[in-house]
């Protein structure tokens, strides 16, 4: 029997494919950010609502994570090339509508189209990469390529943003896409194989109804606590988000084809970086967050020097993403991933030397330091994930990841930067005796509106308050950052306790007994249509 480790490695079609894929990966990735510094610029031009602001800015990201589920087990029933190519072109025409909007509310339409589509392409590319390289060592570099794309288009949006809006209208920020989504479906076709489930049964609606009842009311309601605190409206949200998804996980279990084959789940190897996804992009969003923050309203500095300065982390971390593959042709992923959460660990450590007078220098050391940390487990959990999953499930697979960390996400910044918020406020308390009503009121609300309101009080008064808040929002930051230490060193443990059983790359000695969740011969009994 063929194993991944005897089949032929891949060649140049799919070297050159991994380009080609690598181009959507980049844009749908660039729309989450790209749009932050065109939002003043269409305001003045479309006049939305305070709402119809929100919306135009999140309904993007809300219906990626709302249909990842569906659009993945849709590429496995009609193939993720097809799937890919249809989800291309409504990209390429929505980014279009997109940019030459006349309205607030064909804008919101067509963000939300985008969004749709590209859940389509999301779980498309990963999927079909990881079919692509069915060689250990071709698939954990390529994987890594693809982790770089998709990073850099997170942190080259703000920047795409800005330089385009220095010389064009606002619309140039969806435009940008264009040229990229047309040489996908260009080359697409004759560059890329089809991957299918040979059996994979008729799509479920019910279940595809419970499932974007279960995810749209979650991760809204998660927004909705994180920007504006409690309320029962989004406390509804997550209620019914919840009832649905029990609903759903009962009603996959009763199905000989269910939408999302949940016994993925009671495999190790998929669980644990699952888990470790999550956990990551829980304290990356929430420390992100914080540390934008801080290096705004406690070392003064711009959100445009801000936005570059953390470009630094980002950047960082693609380079310990990179150079993971190389790594782990002779180390164990149990041992790099462990190793390197150890070294994140040490870098939100470093968060505690952050002071209210340090400069952004020390914090900007702590966030590298956690990045380049954090770059073997994002070059190897897709890997560990998606060999853990059948290739006739590799869509779900690509899919219930990539929901995961949009969950994630969210948590973040309902979690952590809550955490440190409210030890702002229990510090800034003791402070406020002497500051006048109305300014006591906005400094308990968050640290950018106790420097608002510094500086609009007398200069004893505002430099007393402006101390106090930064004071006590870096003792916040130190909280956050011994937190986020812990979770990491705990994230090690986990690491080594549920990899230790995967080989490097070139098949070292095993000494466990699971074989069973070894990532070379998981799939040797499944079959994949490819044409």
């Amino acid at each position: 029997m063929t194993t991944e480790n005897t089949r032929p490695g891949a060649g140049r079609r799919e070297w050159v494919g991994l380009a080609v894929l690598g181009l959507p990966t980049f844009l749908v990735s660039m729309d989450f950010s790209v749009l932050y510094l065109a939002v003043p610029h269409l305001s003045a031009a479309l006049a939305p609502s305070g709402i119809q602001q929100l919306w135009i800015v999140d309904i993007y990201g809300l219906l990626i994570t709302g249909f990842l589920v569906t659009m993945g087990t849709i590429g496995d029933r009609i193939g993720r090339k097809k799937l890919l190519l249809i989800g291309g072109a409504v990209f390429g025409i929505a980014s279009v509508a997109a940019a030459f909007s006349t309205s607030p509310e064909m804008l919101i339409a067509s963000r939300a189209l985008l969004g749709v589509a590209g859940a389509a392409v999301m779980p498309s590319v990963l999927a079909l990469v990881t079919g692509m390289f069915t060689d250990q060592r071709q698939r954990s570099r390529a994987l890594a390529i693809y982790l770089t794309c998709f990073m850099a288009g997170l942190t080259l949006g703000p920047l795409v943003g800005g330089l385009l809006l220095e010389y064009f209208w606002w619309g140039s920020v969806f435009l940008v896409s264009v040229p990229g989504i047309v040489l996908l479906l260009v080359s697409g076709p004759f560059l890329l194989q089809d991957q299918k489930s040979p059996d994979a049964g008729k799509l479920d609606p019910l279940s595809v109804v419970l499932s974007l009842t279960a995810i749209l009311p979650l991760v809204y309601g998660l927004k909705e606590l994180a920007r504006h605190g409690w309320a029962w409206f989004p406390v509804v949200a997550l209620v019914v988000g919840i009832t649905a998804g029990l609903v759903f996980a009962q009603r996959q279990w009763r199905l000989e084809h269910p939408l999302l084959d949940l016994r993925m789940f009671g495999n190790r190897t998929f669980s644990s970086a699952l888990t470790l996804m999550f956990v990551t992009s829980v304290v990356g969003t929430g420390t992100l967050l914080l540390v934008t923050l801080y290096l705004q309203n406690v070392t003064h500095l711009t959100p445009l020097a801000a936005g570059l300065l953390l470009v630094i982390p980002n950047v960082l971390m693609i380079i310990g993403n990179l150079s993971t593959p190389p790594l782990a042709n002779h180390i164990r992923p149990a041992y790099l991933i462990a190793g390197g959460l150890f070294v994140a660990g040490v870098g939100y450590l470093i968060f505690t030397l952050a002071g209210p007078t340090s400069g952004p220098e020390v914090i900007i050391i702590a966030m590298s330091v956690a990045m380049l940390g954090t770059g073997p487990l994002a070059a190897l959990c897709n890997h560990l994930a998606m060999g853990a999953v059948p290739p006739d499930k590799a869509g779900s697979g690509a899919s219930i990841m990539q929901t995961t960390n949009e969950f994630g996400l969210g948590l973040g910044i309902a979690t952590l930067a809550t955490l440190g918020t409210a030890v702002y406020r229990s510090n800034v308390e003791g402070a406020l005796g002497s500051v006048p009503p109305d300014a006591a009121d906005a400094a308990r609300e968050s640290v950018d509106r106790a420097v608002a309101a510094a500086g609009r009080l007398p200069a004893g008064q505002g430099g007393d308050l402006l101390a106090a808040a930064r004071d006590a929002f870096t003792s916040g930051v130190h909280v956050v950052g011994v937190v986020s230490a812990v979770f990491y060193v705990g994230l090690a443990v986990l690491a080594i306790r549920a990899f230790r059983h995967v080989r490097n790359a070139h098949g070292g000695d095993d000494d466990t007994t699971d074989k069973g969740q070894e990532i070379a011969p998981v799939h040797e009994a499944v079959s994949v249509t490819r044409t």
